[in-house]
């Protein structure tokens, strides 16, 4: 599974990881997170995520 950054604040996005807090669970591809979820550091839109290396 691909990482993503948040462009704003530099977050990244590891499914293998997830987001607990956010109600994400470890394994959760980032495709298949809510479009409703926001950045857990500075809670801008997945639409401010892009694909990291």
């Amino acid at each position: 599974m691909q990482k993503y950054v948040c462009t704003a604040c530099g977050y990244i996005y590891d499914p293998q990881v997830g987001d607990p807090d956010g109600g994400i669970e470890p394994g959760t591809a980032f495709e298949a997170i809510p479009d409703d979820w926001v950045c857990p550091v500075c809670g801008v839109g997945k639409d401010m995520f892009e694909l990291t290396d």
